[in-house]
């Protein structure tokens, strides 16, 4: 029993000396409580909604209103034309669109069934699925309103249907939602955990300092040392991606251009987190760890990979503004699955090529004090 409580002793010292690992033991179980607990919600809320009111009437206001007062959607524009619906939904802006057609009031009035559209952006299938369903149960709860009026033409159904149109992905395939992410995923793995290990590793063995004396600059030696990981990386997502369209059928709707520019981007910046970590790092082990909880985790909580951003509580929802995958994906998607272009990813190209600037520019800054 002494034998076992002196080794227990002597561990308990030697840990309360690591502080590094005792905040690891501390710290990440409480992370991991917090982040799984307010980011794994699989309820969908503040759903962006175009209305398109064709009829104008107190009963097209009125189901209007269901719609609203749901606490599922959020009206987020009034347009007039399919084309309208099409830039919104290309852009991200909303996620489905009401289309009220005219003559609504007099069709219930007087015991006719009428149509009334849904369209739903399907580039997410689980979304998609979920908007969906919100949407039959709010127009078949609204329908039940009229059904005294037309109480003899109840019987052959309710008197305002839905008809549903999913854009994208008809079919739902969660395939289709699926790969963007996944390559997100092991496109930020490969080039975050290779660099971050590259780099300690030439620590761990000594020819850092060799390297430091040699005449080389910062920035030559981050560019030399990122781009054998960056073309490999890239080669990788690649290969996942032509794997994907033969297997899966995924289609690339889009410009292949902006396709290798949005990628490109995003495993600089990724290069640039490994190359940050491993300027703090003084191990692999250290480094494997702080590039998996600054990649692994974002990526598949924080993005939009799984869980609905628009779900999250909104401290979460701002620190998603500094995960690079969030603008990947919205890019790749829109490629991808919309066809879209310049004009609609934009933004998240400009994202990424801050982002992939800031953590260059912060490693570089990080290796110049080391080596001053």
């Amino acid at each position: 029993m002494r034998k076992m409580l002196a080794v227990g002793r002597k561990e308990l010292r030697q840990i309360l000396r690591d502080r590094r690992t005792l905040i690891i033991l501390l710290f990440i179980p409480a992370f991991f409580l917090l982040l799984f607990g307010y980011a794994l919600n699989f309820d969908i809320r503040h759903v962006r909604l175009a209305v398109e009111d064709r009829d104008r009437t107190p009963e097209s206001r009125r189901l209007i209103s269901a719609f609203v007062n749901s606490g599922y959607f959020d009206l987020a524009a009034y347009v007039t034309t399919e084309r309208e619906v099409v830039d919104l939904m290309d852009r991200s802006r909303i996620r489905a669109a009401l289309v009220i057609p005219s003559g609504l009031s007099r069709d219930v009035q007087s015991g006719r069934v009428t149509q009334v559209e849904v369209l739903i952006n399907g580039d997410n299938a689980n979304t998609a699925a979920t908007v969906m369903a919100y949407a039959v149960t709010i127009i078949a709860t609204e329908s039940q309103r009229y059904l005294p009026a037309t109480f003899v033409r109840a019987e052959s159904g309710p008197p305002v249907r839905i008809e549903p149109r999913v854009w994208y992905n008809p079919q739902l395939r969660s395939t289709l939602f699926l790969v963007p992410g996944l390559l997100a995923y092991i496109a930020m793995i490969t080039a975050v955990v290779s660099t971050a290990l590259s780099v300690v590793r030439e620590k761990e063995r000594g020819t850092m300092e060799q390297v430091r004396m040699a005449p080389i600059g910062t920035l030559p030696f981050i560019i030399g040392k990122s781009l054998p990981y960056f073309i490999i990386s890239l080669l990788s997502a690649l290969g996942v991606l032509f794997a994907s369209m033969f297997m899966f059928d995924l289609p690339v709707r889009g410009s292949w251009v902006l396709l290798l520019l949005s990628l490109s981007l995003f495993l600089i910046g990724a290069l640039g987190m490994g190359l940050l970590i491993s300027t703090f790092a003084d191990s692999q082990q250290v480094a494997f760890q702080a590039a998996l909880l600054s990649s692994f985790l974002p990526t598949i909580m924080l993005s939009g990979f799984i869980f609905p951003i628009a779900g999250m509580p909104k401290a979460l929802q701002i620190v998603t503004y500094v995960v690079p995958a969030r603008y990947f994906l919205v890019a790749l998607r829109a490629v991808v699955l919309k066809g879209a272009g310049l004009e609609v990813i934009g933004p998240s190209i400009a994202a990424l090529a801050i982002f992939a600037v800031a953590v260059m520019g912060l490693a570089a800054v990080r290796l110049r004090k080391e080596w001053s």
